[in-house]
């Protein structure tokens, strides 16, 4: 198994791809990149933390491949806006990649390569050391799944997951 994290502002919306991509064994929501231990949602929004929301994602890459797994983070996420995604503005919604290894940076610093070619902005996700994980609240895990109908669900993560299914259909679990 292969784990990724990675930070694409709100944890929500990467959470709801990956659940649904073939070979992805397991998903887990939580904080990363700051100097408070143990944070709450709370502090991490209020952005004084230094977290960012990240997705531990857990995959089997004889299923499916690290590229495929990267190229959903590029496309499901704008790697051009600093701070923000969408209405999310804050350190914590930064676009990050948070390698566990050497060889985790060069695919990360690849992968970068590869999407900074494709997009019209310049790529501002930084790769930053991978400190300790914390762990999301239990309601932050798979929260599209248990909560398809909240605003935020229908508006912000539904196109998001319409441009995976575009995209990636081959991919992903659903039918």
């Amino acid at each position: 198994m292969t784990t990724f994290v990675l930070a694409g502002g709100c944890f929500w919306c990467l959470d709801a791809v990956y659940q649904r991509t073939r070979g992805v064994h397991a998903v887990l929501s939580g904080y990363q990149g700051g100097h408070t231990s143990n944070p709450d949602y709370r502090q991490v929004c209020s952005g004084t933390s230094g977290h960012a929301e990240v997705v531990a994602v857990i995959f089997d890459e004889q299923t499916v491949p690290a590229d495929v797994i990267l190229d959903m983070f590029f496309t499901v996420h704008d790697p051009t806006t600093l701070n923000r995604q969408g209405y999310d503005v804050g350190t914590q919604y930064r676009s990050a990649m948070f390698p566990l290894d050497e060889n985790q940076r060069g695919v990360f610093e690849a992968s970068m390569r590869k999407y900074a070619a494709l997009y019209p902005g310049p790529i501002v996700t930084t790769i930053e050391e991978s400190k300790d994980f914390y762990p999301a609240e239990q309601v932050h895990q798979d929260y599209y799944s248990e909560n398809q109908e909240v605003g935020y669900c229908r508006v912000i993560i539904d196109p998001k997951l319409a441009k995976v299914r575009k995209y990636y259909a081959q991919w992903l679990n659903e039918n």
